[in-house]
């Protein structure tokens, strides 16, 4: 697969840059839900973008997931859950990081298959 195609990936970057960007716009602007929106926002952005440079990276797919698992999970951590501002966004955003991120695990195994010295060539 070629570099900066993956469309999981770019729907993973476009709802973290969402979450990260969303503390502008959604109220109340309770410092966990930004800080939490924030960062989970910026470092999905960040594996996405890794992903798309690195098609056959699979683990960076888990990571992703994981991310979005984690901004799903953070209105409960953060203790906003009650605010449904920030608690849909980070809920609407979350899901669609982490079935993005699963979504594009086979696409990147195939990937790295089909790498040359990919995992073909270490079992030779």
């Amino acid at each position: 697969m070629k570099r900066w195609t993956r469309w999981q990936d770019w729907v993973a970057v476009a709802a973290g840059l969402y979450a990260a960007l969303a503390s502008i716009w959604t109220a109340p602007r309770t410092g966990a839900s930004m800080s939490l929106m924030i960062v989970l926002g910026v470092l999905m952005i960040a594996a996405g973008v890794w992903s798309l440079a690195a098609p056959g990276v699979v683990w960076i797919e888990w990571v992703l997931a994981a991310l979005g698992a984690l901004l799903f999970l953070s209105p409960w951590f953060g203790s906003f859950a009650g605010s449904a501002g920030p608690a849909w966004t980070a809920w609407i955003c979350g899901a669609v990081g982490a079935i993005a991120g699963l979504w594009a695990l086979a696409p990147a195994e195939r990937a790295r298959h089909a790498a040359p010295g990919g995992s073909r060539a270490a079992h030779a």
